[in-house]
């Protein structure tokens, strides 16, 4: 609280020492220390009780640079986690995956005015778009393809939303075929959801969903629970295999939650695989 009560009035002095880029530099990086700091906490409920105040720095961050890609990205990470993790409330979460999604489409926007509007053009546009995107735009495609990603899941009842899933998994793939192992190969990791949102009768592809499952765990040497639990929950489960939903939830549980980067995951992955394996005799 200190810090916040002097926020106001360092921003003011670097201001007035005409150092604009300092301004830039020290507010761009409170913001990625607010996302690294939420992401290392090892008790969710804290983090679910004061991530307001932190949303709401990053809005006023925000608002005094408004161009500044890194905070945008920032802001719709930790909109995005909040909306996602926390919000059960289906119109809250609405709106607070639109801003998640409203950020990642404004970062998109001040790295290269082709990118403006990306979700909202036609797919070979949208397309066109993002294969002349690089290695180094991973950062900036990964958060907006997961905040899209939020904001069709808090939009399931509307197709119009829904229509827009293809685009997503595009993006996906472009980010994993450029760095496969950003964000620990979480790419993999939300690329075998999309394969496997649907059962095999229906169009899903369980072995597709398993490769990219498997290929995520391998990525961050088993140590994103969260992969673990989506393969159980995504595929093991699609095809009734118990043993292999069982061996990787028991994993999640013995494992240590505590990796830099992925602790608040991995928290909820464990709460997760507990409830998964509780009423596992009712599903299989």
């Amino acid at each position: 609280m200190r810090l916040l009560r002097l926020l106001p009035a360092l921003l003011a002095l670097l201001a007035l020492t005409g150092c604009a880029s300092l301004v830039s530099s020290a507010t761009g990086k409170l913001a990625d220390n607010l996302s690294g700091a939420i992401l290392n906490q090892d008790d969710p409920e804290t983090v679910q009780a004061g991530m307001p105040s932190y949303l709401l720095l990053v809005d006023s961050l925000i608002e005094g640079d408004p161009q500044n890609e890194n905070m945008l990205l920032s802001g719709s990470k930790l909109y995005g986690a909040y909306a996602a993790a926390f919000v059960k409330e289906p119109e809250r979460a609405k709106r607070l995956a639109r801003k998640a999604r409203d950020y990642g489409d404004r970062a998109l926007c001040a790295h290269d005015a082709k990118l403006c509007n990306l979700l909202d053009k036609p797919y070979e546009e949208f397309a066109a778009a993002i294969a002349t995107l690089k290695t180094g735009d991973v950062p900036l495609l990964y958060t907006g393809g997961t905040a899209w990603a939020g904001w069709i899941q808090a939009n399931s009842s509307d197709w119009n939303a829904i229509a827009n899933l293809a685009k997503v998994k595009a993006a996906m793939a472009r980010c994993v075929e450029l760095d496969e192992t950003y964000n620990h190969g979480e790419g993999h990791l939300y690329l075998g959801v999309f394969a496997t949102l649907l059962p095999p009768a229906l169009g899903g592809k369980p072995e597709e969903g398993r490769v990219h499952f498997e290929r995520a765990i391998q990525l961050s040497a088993g140590r994103d629970l969260m992969a673990k639990v989506e393969y159980a929950r995504r595929y093991a489960r699609i095809v009734y295999d118990r043993p292999l939903h069982d061996k990787l939830l028991q994993e999640v549980l013995d494992a240590d939650a505590v990796v830099p980067g992925l602790t608040l995951s991995n928290v909820l992955a464990k709460r997760q695989a507990k409830e998964l394996l509780e009423n596992a005799e009712s599903y299989f």
